[in-house]
């Protein structure tokens, strides 16, 4: 293989890769904080539940869950395996490192403070009052949902709230089922792989459509069961666009009973979105030219006055990707490539990816 093939390969496997991890990170919203698992080892501690109950628990290795959905329905549910518990305070400080979110940053803290609080309160013996932890994302797709979903899960298990502090993602494919009573079967199936952990239920409004003969109204009861049947070990996210998700809520009277806290999360501003193009590029060490610099911060600058359509940090990661391949095609065909070669993009990459 001569050194224009390598280059080739090279390249076409860093495209290769980059797919891979984009498809499955389909559900990220945002690049976040990079955690490293500690090795340290498993501690008792008091368990705070989303029902307000407290009990003494060995610490269980995290597991993953994979399922089949039963009917041969397509089921998007993944778990992450989850490290030990980490330091509050250095969650505290990814959640700081953030780019934009600024709300919602100030929303989890509230809600970190208060279950620390309770524990406190549970551990010195003082009476407290039940705390649900179940909560509703609302706004549009690439905001932080599933990002902050994910950390919220961390930040429980770290307090000793959840005991393994995984994630289980799902979307109404991997919990109704075509048939009478399958749905049931289904839907519980999934909320017990969430137990000691989240329950990240993504356009959750799909569950209550109108339809006659639709089963998602019994997948609601299941979840809504499996709330009340383990209040001590399972937090329930539903999510989805800001307008159906207040019909979702109003649709069954034990989801409003249920769920008593509200994050809303707001589009990115071209600003924080050309920020996250800057961090992506630092991170995968690639830089950028003056001109595609300037014909990046343009482009997102024009798409910024409707980040809900453009994807806003989905949509950057999509034309990160875009640039990428372009800049793949151009150093494919050069004669001699230099490391710097293969870190830099250029404005001729940006213009060939974004048509400008």
């Amino acid at each position: 293989m001569d050194k224009k093939d390598e280059i080739i390969a090279l390249q076409l496997d860093v495209i290769k890769k980059m797919t891979e991890n984009n498809i499955r990170r389909l559900s990220d919203d945002i690049w976040g904080t990079a955690r490293t698992a500690k090795n340290a080892a498993s501690e008792k501690s008091g368990k705070l539940s989303s029902g307000g109950n407290s009990a003494e628990t060995d610490e269980k290795p995290p597991q993953t869950k994979a399922s089949d959905g039963g009917d041969g329905g397509s089921i998007t549910e993944k778990t992450e395996e989850m490290p030990p518990k980490e330091d509050i305070e250095t969650l505290q400080k990814e959640l700081d490192s953030y780019i934009g979110l600024e709300g919602i940053k100030k929303e989890v803290r509230n809600l970190i403070n208060m279950a620390t609080v309770y524990k406190m309160r549970k551990d010195h013996g003082l009476p407290t009052a039940d705390m649900s932890l179940h909560m509703v994302f609302s706004g549009n797709p690439g905001t932080g949902k599933t990002m902050i979903a994910r950390f919220m899960a961390r930040v429980y298990h770290s307090l000793g709230i959840l005991e393994k502090g995984h994630l289980v993602e799902v979307d109404r494919s991997g919990l109704v089922a075509g048939y009478i009573g399958q749905t049931a079967i289904k839907t519980a199936k999934v909320t017990e792989s969430a137990l000691g952990g989240v329950l990240f239920i993504d356009e959750a409004y799909t569950l209550t459509s109108k339809s006659e003969n639709d089963f998602g109204f019994e997948a609601v009861d299941t979840i809504l069961k499996a709330m009340e049947d383990n209040r001590d070990d399972l937090v329930v996210i539903v999510a989805g666009y800001t307008e159906l998700m207040e019909e979702f809520i109003d649709s069954n009277p034990g989801l409003r009973s249920r769920f008593n806290k509200y994050l809303a999360f707001d589009d990115y501003t071209a600003e924080e979105m050309t920020a996250i193009f800057k961090m992506q590029c630092s991170k995968s060490c690639y830089t950028l030219d003056e001109g595609a610099e300037k014909k990046v911060t343009e482009y997102l600058t024009a798409v910024g006055e409707a980040a809900g359509e453009f994807g806003n940090a989905r949509g950057v990661r999509n034309i990160f990707e875009k640039i990428l391949t372009e800049q793949a095609n151009r150093i494919a065909v050069m004669q001699a490539v230099t490391k710097e070669d293969l870190m830099q993009i250029t404005e001729s990459d940006v213009s060939a990816a974004l048509g400008i």
